[in-house]
């Protein structure tokens, strides 16, 4: 029996058996999917970092905090915006609060740290989502490969037994075809592992970005609004009486 060369990958494919052609068909949906998320993720993360880096310098320009939270609704797709609006939102309830003045004073720093820390990782998980499925991605689709392979191989020899012939020309076709599903595999997973590793240092480029704006909208806080700041001399001064 004379070995004829197939003419290319797709003659490949088609030849398999439906179990292999089903691996393969999984694998080339992954693989769609994980690009998709790649390129999104591209402009999303980039933007987002260049957004953070011009908005912080917009921040530390403003003559006051309520400028420069101002500016930063300008922005629509301001990663800072959310720090600086639940950070304004949780003052106003303060000030609004029926607890005494030194008392609200006194925790208001430890609220706007905790209301800060929160939306940081908050706005951290929402710029990560999907990057679980690139790493799935990246482990598990060499394996998925890999059993279409063994499935192929097992066929192969299977054909080899019927037809009590075990030259190259017999085996060769089989093989082929098997191999072609690790090759996807493999297509698959390296895009999606490098992608992965490039968005996580990505995000913690612009996780130290929020955090050294949360740092700086503090820093405002007590230079600014003198209920908080007041507090804070009396505590460096150590007066920590409630009724001073």
């Amino acid at each position: 029996m004379e070995f004829v060369p197939q003419s290319g990958i797709w003659d490949l494919v088609r030849q398999a058996t439906i179990v292999v052609q089903l691996v393969m068909l999984l694998l080339v949906g992954m693989s769609l999917a994980s690009w998709s998320i790649i390129f999104y993720k591209i402009i999303i993360l980039r933007r987002a970092k260049q957004q953070a880096l011009a908005d912080f310098k917009r921040f530390q320009n403003a003559p006051d905090l309520g400028s420069a939270v101002h500016i930063l609704a300008r922005s629509a797709d301001s990663p800072l915006y959310p720090l600086a609006y639940q950070a304004v939102a949780e003052l106003k309830r303060l000030e609004g609060s029926a607890l005494p003045a030194a008392q609200r004073s006194r925790i208001a720093m430890d609220n706007l740290r905790r209301v800060l820390r929160q939306n940081v990782s908050n706005s951290l998980r929402n710029m990560a989502s999907s990057l679980s499925f690139l790493a799935t991605c990246a482990s598990s689709a060499p394996f998925i490969g890999l059993f279409g392979t063994v499935w192929g191989i097992m066929h192969s020899f299977h054909a080899i037994g019927l037809m009590g012939s075990a030259s190259l020309a017999t085996v060769a076709p089989g093989l082929s075809e098997a191999l072609v599903a690790t090759a996807i595999g493999l297509a698959v997973a390296i895009p999606a592992s490098v992608a992965y590793n490039f968005f996580r240092g990505q995000l913690g480029s612009i996780e130290v970005e929020l955090i050294n704006f949360a740092g700086a909208f503090l820093n405002r806080v007590q230079r600014e609004l003198p209920w908080i700041s007041g507090q804070v001399e009396v505590e460096e001064n150590g007066l920590t009486d409630p009724d001073i």
